[in-house]
Formats: structure tokens, sequence, C-alpha cells
């Protein structure tokens, strides 16, 4: 049984997925705005996957039995300075994800929750992914400087995300 504690920071967390959805989908929009079609692909990617995640918490607890509690979401910051600086602060804001995650992972593990702790050990897994992903693109997007030629290159690279 999970205990309401864990319940609800697991509530708050698929907050924190939807606002994550909800940033990137806006990382989205500027970067269609200024022809980073590429760009704006991975992020509406992004966006769509953070909803997954946020859905697949909402499952397991409407299997425990619990009422899922939903909070507002905040506008999330919506002027860039550019398509680099979009995956910057993408690996910025999953690195306190991953904070908030191995939280959950801990607090389960604390309160002997196997199950829980369980469920939970595949977004920590994810996680690396999450971090990972952003970090070889602004290694890529560095290298690049300000060359356009190879921004577009890398925009290209971009748009084969599905």
């Amino acid at each position: 049984m999970i205990s309401k504690n864990l319940a609800d920071k697991i509530s708050y967390q698929i907050n924190r997925e939807i606002y994550s959805g909800y940033l990137y989908l806006g990382m989205a929009s500027y970067a269609h705005s200024i022809n980073l079609k590429g760009f704006a692909n991975w992020f509406k990617c992004q966006f769509r996957e953070e909803l997954e995640h946020a859905d697949k918490m909402y499952d397991y607890l409407s299997k425990k039995g619990v009422r899922v509690a939903l909070d507002g979401i905040e506008a999330p910051p919506q002027d860039f300075k550019s398509g680099p600086e979009l995956f910057e602060k993408t690996l910025a804001h999953e690195k306190a994800v991953t904070k908030l995650i191995q939280g959950l992972f801990d607090i389960a593990k604390q309160e002997n929750d196997d199950e829980t702790a369980e469920f939970l050990s595949w977004f920590v897994k994810e996680q690396i992914e999450e971090e990972a992903t952003p970090a070889s693109i602004i290694k890529k997007t560095d290298e690049a400087g300000g060359d356009k030629q190879a921004v577009a290159k890398i925009d290209a690279m971009l748009l084969n995300r599905k």
C-alpha cells in the first residue's frame, strides 16, 4: 500500500511532468518562430513524451486506488535568445526533474514500498537519457559555434526524431 505522503508527492510530480511538457511546447513554438523546424520537432516530441510520463504516473496511482490531485500549471518562459539556448535550459530543467524523481525513489525505499520503488526505477533510468540527449545536442551546437550551415545540419538531424 502506498502512503499518503508518497502518493501526494507523485501527484505533485505528475504536475511537474505536465509543466515539463508545457515548457517544451513553448520551446517548440519559439524554435518554429525562428525557422528551426528540426528543433521545433524535437521539442514537440519531448512535449508528448513528458505527457506520457505524467500519464504513466497517473495510471500507477489510479491502480493503487489513489485519487490524483492536480494543481494549476504555471506559465513557462516564453522568450529565448537562440535555438542552442533551448537545449541549455532543457538540460538545467531535466537536472531539476532528476532530483525530484530521485527524491520520490528515496522516499519509496525509506518507506519500504518496494513496488513503488520498482515503478519509479524506470523514471530514474529514463532521466539518464533525459539529461544525456540535450547535453549531446549542446556539445554539437557548441562545436558549431555561430556557423549557420552547421546549425542547419543539426536542425536537419533533429527533424528525424519521431
